[in-house]
């Protein structure tokens, strides 16, 4: 506990300098690579991500991925200041978000937010640099093709991971890759725009005005639809959310049908990251467009 102790205090040290001393820290999250702390200091309090990666980019890039964010969206989203590494540890400083009630505007907040996002545009699909979704590598080498993009940068790379983890078979591989031919008629043409990359009801959060707050991104230019989809996977929003969002942006028709595509992507994350519990909901995914 001291050693933790003399890390908060070296954080506050290297990124807000003199102005701030720490009073006391508590922990508020924890996962397998992750520590979040609430770090009460003089100057009032912040929030403190640790990681063990040894990945030493990764807190750098989801900085960088919160700053695209605020950049470019009214929704609130956390104010940083300072990353780097002591001994083994990442971290990442930033301001604590307090939390309360859902106001009323909420949902509606939260979809006309994630619209405005999403009319960022750019000329190619993906972004300058590599990042991570999750504690894994993400590729956002650019393309002119959206089913060229998502096939080579985002499916292929997670697929090959399972395959060379032996969390699939050589046919599930193989199965997996004979939809890719399908893949671009299914998507609706549309211009590359900003996406969380990561949108799922754990990386939303509720401020202390009780109003949404974006955490923990996976930025980069895509197919919108993309968040949408993900958005879905795990329950999915109020309805609210996406009436807001489709009075700005409307979806193509036959969305539904698409959904599952899309969402091959944050299910091979899954797979990478908890194991084969996620395989039966890709394989369904894979028959539906096989046949």
């Amino acid at each position: 506990m001291h050693e933790q102790h003399q890390i908060y205090e070296q954080v506050i040290t290297q990124t807000l300098g003199p102005i701030a001393q720490l009073k006391s820290a508590s922990l508020v999250a924890a996962g397998n690579h992750n520590q979040g702390v609430r770090l009460e200091t003089t100057a009032g309090p912040y929030f403190l991500k640790l990681n063990f990666d040894h990945e030493r980019n990764i807190l750098v890039k989801e900085a960088d991925g919160l700053q695209i964010l605020r950049k470019s969206t009214f929704l609130r989203v956390p104010q940083t200041f300072g990353h780097g590494r002591i001994g083994d540890y990442n971290y990442l400083l930033s301001e604590f978000i307090p939390s309360s009630r859902q106001q009323l505007d909420y949902w509606e907040n939260l979809g006309l937010g994630l619209a405005h996002l999403h009319l960022n545009a750019s000329r190619q699909f993906g972004l300058a640099d590599d990042n991570f979704i999750a504690s894994l590598h993400q590729k956002n080498h650019q393309s002119d093709n959206w089913a060229d993009f998502f096939i080579e940068q985002r499916l292929e790379p997670m697929v090959g991971k399972a395959y060379f983890d032996r969390l699939i078979p050589l046919d599930f591989l193989k199965n997996l890759q004979s939809i890719y031919p399908r893949i671009e008629a299914i998507f609706p043409k549309e211009k590359p725009a900003l996406l969380h990359g990561d949108l799922w009801s754990g990386n939303v959060i509720c401020d202390g005005n009780g109003q949404p707050c974006l955490i923990d991104p996976a930025v980069y230019y895509g197919h919108r639809e993309m968040d949408l989809a993900f958005s879905r996977l795990f329950g999915g929003f109020d309805a609210r959310f996406y009436e807001a969002y489709e009075s700005i942006v409307p979806l193509e028709p036959d969305f539904e049908s698409r959904m599952g595509i899309y969402n091959l992507y944050p299910l091979l994350v899954h797979l990478n990251l908890f194991g084969t519990s996620y395989l039966p909901g890709i394989e369904k995914i894979v028959k539906r467009f096989q046949s």
